[in-house]
């Protein structure tokens, strides 16, 4: 499309102003017409030269997997056979799910054929997007006219989790106590089932630790030392319904910024990946089925790939708006699974859900141990911590506080019928998911 540029619109201005002159003074007729017929000619030479000059070819280079919430660069490469065009600008059609800086872009071209444009994308939702046409708006050479370009083709993108700051924090769960972030090292040596050495007898080593056959072919004392199991089964059981799409403000960030925030199923996705992931490091297989939503369900596996496969199960999947049925999912669970295992549902517990989350979890103790980690909404700690300055705030606190018992009675009876539990804020979720993991491995549970 070619459209008018500002150079054009002012010459007709300008031509408009002085035909209202000649319809008052005879004298400038002539003068009127000579600059109509220059602005005509002028204009009809640049819209043939605009309709001839080439289109310049366009390539886009992104990557193809793009983490949730990181900002990532894109370049997009133009190139002009012939002569580039005068003063063009240029904006990206990006998803519009993801932020953007750098945009738009004006091409100083003087000169050059070739030109490169730099910015960077924030996905802000995960799942599958792409990229739209390049959007370019061209000067002509004789700069009386504008052409509207669409370039390229659409660029397919995925969105992760991201998963790199997720794992380089789990690493810090299983090497070292690291108390910035909460993560309790649950090494303890000489204190598991599994067999894993022999060596020098140490002092505090207890007798039964004492390898009598080595001690007299060695003729020393020596002593077995052994670690916690391996090889045990960790089942992930996210919740996808419709209470799951909340969105906390996060800590330090403005009223005015929410819709950056992650939502709580996307917290219970990072934590059940760095769950993942600690647990592979641990040598326990890892599996995971979804409720309230699509039905996906990756087997329990120990391999390179576990990770990779989880997150395909997973990057695209969003909170739905169904009810979850706890005691659907159970029974889906144990068909498919029916070695003891540790089943971590991650949800967010409501009042109503007492009777069927009660349920479920009766079915599933009779084969697995169940952990059931929950979110607990930021807005809830808030109105009971807020002051009571009027009827209102008193009306506030009480209806936080009748919530807050309700749900402090369901995980009572959860936790009286055997089921382990977790009640805490999205940010905390994965640092105490894998806490209580680690406890579990170190008190032999499993």
């Amino acid at each position: 499309m070619i459209v008018p540029a500002r150079p054009l619109l002012v010459a007709l201005g300008a031509w408009l102003v002085l035909g209202i002159c000649a319809a008052f003074m005879p004298v400038l007729l002539p003068a009127w017409q000579g600059t109509g017929a220059l602005i005509l000619l002028w204009g009809f030479a640049d819209f043939l030269l605009a309709r001839w000059q080439p289109s310049p070819s366009m390539q886009r280079v992104v990557s193809s997997s793009l983490p949730l919430g990181e900002w990532s660069p894109v370049e997009i490469r133009l190139h002009w056979s012939g002569r580039a065009a005068h003063g063009a600008e240029a904006f990206d059609h990006h998803p519009q799910d993801f932020e953007q800086q750098g945009l738009p872009a004006r091409l100083d071209t003087r000169g050059n054929n070739t030109f490169v444009i730099r910015y960077r994308v924030r996905p802000m939702a995960r799942g599958d997007h792409a990229f739209d046409c390049l959007g370019l708006r061209a000067g002509s050479p004789l700069h009386a006219w504008q052409r509207s370009l669409r370039l390229g083709t659409p660029h397919a993108v995925k969105v992760y989790p991201n998963f790199a700051p997720l794992a380089r924090h789990a690493l810090r769960a299983v090497d070292y106590r690291n108390a910035s972030f909460g993560l309790q090292q649950r090494r303890r040596r000489g204190q598991g089932m599994d067999f894993a050495q022999l060596r020098e007898y140490r002092e505090g080593d207890s007798l039964r630790q004492i390898d009598w056959k080595a001690t007299t072919r060695m003729g020393k004392m020596i002593s077995r030392e052994y670690q916690d199991e391996r090889d045990q089964r960790i089942l992930l059981l996210v919740d996808c319904g419709r209470r799951m799409g909340a969105r906390d403000e996060e800590p330090g960030q403005s009223s005015g910024q929410t819709s950056a925030s992650l939502s709580h199923f996307d917290h219970a996705l990072d934590a059940a990946l760095m769950l993942a992931y600690v647990a592979l490091r641990h040598g326990d297989r890892v599996g995971l089925m979804t409720l309230g939503g699509p039905e996906r369900f990756v087997p329990a596996q120990r391999s390179a790939s576990t990770v990779s496969n989880l997150l395909g199960a997973l990057y695209d999947l969003q909170p739905g708006i169904q009810t979850s049925d706890f005691e659907r999912a159970a029974q889906r669970l144990l068909m498919h699974e029916r070695k003891r295992a540790l089943v971590v549902l991650l949800t967010n517990l409501r009042d109503e859900d007492d009777e069927s989350l009660l349920a479920a979890t009766r079915l599933l103790r009779q084969r697995h141990l169940v952990l059931v980690a929950s979110l607990r909404e930021a807005a809830l700690d808030e109105a009971q911590a807020q002051q009571v300055g009027e009827l209102r705030d008193a009306a506030r606190l009480g209806a936080a506080t009748g919530y807050r018992r309700s749900r402090d009675a369901a995980f009572k009876r959860l936790r009286a019928e055997g089921v382990l539990c977790l009640d805490v804020p999205p940010q905390k979720l994965a640092v105490e998911a894998i806490n209580r993991y680690l406890a579990v491995k170190a008190a032999h549970q499993l």
